[in-house]
């Protein structure tokens, strides 16, 4: 009789002890949910169908080839929350370092010139991991025709989990800042956003601004933003409006403008306007160092 109890008990406690976790873990799955319904993707949405757009491929005329160079980093591979892995060209800092410097592409994909970039970053800072992300797993556009097509097939979810992949790829307690160009200036702030606490300062090149004001809400870093009186996107009263909106929030936001068009600081960009993209670059290490320890 006294086994008879002993083992209804533990099996009674063996129930309790499941369903506890079972909650538990439904209690997480839930908070994790709702984590991600919070992060507002409208903006995403609408630059994923502006950049879909013959309009907008005209402002982007093919890029040049860049000359071959010894690059410094290495791809490398990480774990995404969806279940994937993705991959990042990666240069790591000489000595152990929390700061991290992400680095995003343009519409084109993690080519030569973006990798080149990255090297450029990490020679100027000299204290930081470069992460250079690939956005396209693997594909590379070389016309605007075939780039428009990646933007029209591209999975922004998927993206968002690149990004925080590549957060959870830095470690536990990381200062994570970006940078990037058009597509990447887009996703540099918005690597701010998705990086919460952990965001230490973010530089925007010609990229779309947040226009969710509640996203803009969440950021805890400084903004840089250079960008080109001649785009048209983003265009100067897009531009505007982001200053008007970050200051609402009481948000920092430095803004640089430049009587060039878009892609003006890139060397493949026939468009590129070598004086705006010097002092641009200038002012993106400053803004760099004066944001890291």
């Amino acid at each position: 009789m006294k086994q008879s109890v002993v083992l209804l008990t533990i099996l009674l406690a063996s129930f309790s002890w499941i369903s506890w976790n079972k909650n538990a873990y439904t209690g997480n799955s839930r908070a994790k949910e709702e984590i991600i319904s919070c992060y507002n993707m409208e903006t995403l949405n609408a630059y994923q169908k502006e950049a879909s757009s013959v309009p907008f491929a005209l402002l982007h005329q093919n890029a040049r080839k860049i000359e071959s160079y010894q690059e410094l980093g290495k791809m490398i591979g990480f774990q995404t929350g969806d279940g994937k892995e993705a991959s990042a060209y990666f240069i790591a800092a000489k000595k152990k370092t929390n700061n991290w410097l992400i680095v995003i592409q343009e519409w084109w994909g993690l080519n030569d010139n973006i990798k080149k970039e990255a090297d450029n970053y990490y020679k100027d800072l000299g204290h930081m991991n470069v992460l250079a992300v690939d956005m396209y797993d693997g594909k590379v556009a070389t016309t605007s025709d075939s780039a428009m097509k990646l933007m029209r097939g591209a999975d922004m979810k998927r993206m968002v989990s690149i990004i925080q992949g590549s957060i959870g790829y830095a470690g536990e307690n990381p200062n994570i800042y970006s940078v990037g160009w058009c597509f990447g200036g887009m996703w540099s702030l918005q690597t701010a956003i998705l990086a919460g606490s952990k965001a230490k300062g973010s530089i925007m090149f010609y990229g779309r601004p947040e226009a969710n004001i509640e996203n803009l809400k969440t950021l805890n870093c400084d903004i840089i933003g250079f960008f080109g009186n001649k785009d048209q996107s983003p265009s100067p009263a897009v531009v505007n409006e982001f200053e008007k909106n970050m200051k609402a929030v009481n948000k920092n936001l430095e803004t640089h403008k430049y009587e060039a068009g878009h892609g003006f600081a890139n060397p493949s960009n026939p468009s590129f306007n070598a004086e705006a993209a010097a002092d641009a670059y200038k002012k993106a290490i400053a803004f760099l160092k004066s944001h890291s320890k």
